[in-house]
């Protein structure tokens, strides 16, 4: 469990490692119908994801106690959190090894090579690295930096809270927010508790926290569908489980063909780039899987940018 607390505590320990990144108001129109409606553009953030947040704050966390080991860090990742852990250790003079599924795309692994990470490419799904990782962690002493599950991972991506807040003046009622295995939805909702809603946006083929929340625990799902290289977690984290539950976070699914229209939109309309993950945010008020009441001001959180963008064009 994480708590506020947490959260302003990260974002003490991150600042000047991390960017500020921007938020822009867009007009009323058919992607944002509702009357005011921000663009949190954490894509804009180093490595092109939100990811470097949490990295940053597990990393300096052990640091700070004592605690960070000769073998540097291991983690697990369809690609984002990969490319954080190894951008937070290069940053800050520790090595990093990074297990991808096969699956993983080809730019994410060139990019994670480029980071001077050592990877290893195992299995063909999340699940199949993340147990390679863990073993090669024990085995060698390593810290294991999860992808979503630990808390100083999710205090780290809750600071994008505290950012949105200052930015706006604090005049936001909902948060919008793609939930794959959950940390930046309980790192947001633990920032916001009591103060502003916070709504997981998820594929309807990859809903595991909307399954977790109706069986009254985390459960394996199946995942599939275009975003699933970001939003592939077979099962909610237990922390963003518990926060989801404790602050009341809601869950709604999204289609796939909806998630594509409007990655499309925010370049057509925007010259944003985003990832297929980060667009399901803004899918769910494109479709009305999210409809907000009038007057309600609702920020979208656009999430990460890893893509290929010969299809935008």
């Amino acid at each position: 469990m994480i708590t506020g607390s947490d959260v302003r505590e990260a974002g003490e320990r991150i600042a000047g490692w991390v960017r500020r990144t921007p938020v822009v108001e867009v007009e009323p129109d058919a992607f944002a119908p509702t009357a005011g409606t921000w663009l949190k553009l954490e894509l804009l953030q180093h490595t092109g994801s939100f990811k470097a947040r949490g990295a940053f704050n597990r990393v300096l966390a052990a640091r700070e106690s004592g605690n960070m080991p000769v073998a540097g860090v291991v983690t697990a990742s369809g690609g984002n959190a990969g490319l954080a852990y190894a951008y937070a250790a290069a940053a800050t003079g520790a090595r990093a090894e990074v297990f991808v599924p096969q699956t993983a795309p080809a730019v994410k692994v060139a990019r994670l090579c480029a980071l001077g990470a050592h990877v290893v490419q195992v299995g063909t799904k999340y699940a199949d690295a993340y147990e390679a990782a863990a073993k090669r962690a024990a085995d060698t002493g390593a810290l294991f930096g999860h992808a979503y599950d630990q808390p100083e991972v999710c205090a780290g991506q809750g600071t994008i809270a505290l950012e949105l807040l200052k930015q706006t003046d604090g005049d936001v009622d909902t948060v919008l927010v793609a939930t794959g295995g959950g940390g930046l939805m309980a790192g947001l909702a633990a920032a916001l508790e009591g103060r502003v809603s916070v709504v997981a946006v998820e594929p309807r083929n990859a809903p595991t926290l909307y399954e977790a929340l109706r069986a009254g625990a985390p459960v394996d799902v199946a995942v599939s569908g275009v975003a699933a290289d970001a939003l592939g977690a077979t099962r909610i984290g237990e922390i963003a489980f518990d926060v989801a539950r404790r602050t009341g976070v809601e869950s709604v699914l999204v289609e796939d063909h909806d998630i594509v229209a409007v990655r499309r939109a925010l370049w057509d309309k925007y010259r944003v780039v985003a990832e297929h993950s980060s667009a399901a945010a803004a899918a769910a008020l494109s479709s009305g899987a999210y409809r907000p009441q009038r007057d309600e001001r609702v920020a979208v959180l656009l999430c990460g940018a890893n893509t290929d963008p010969s299809d935008l064009v």
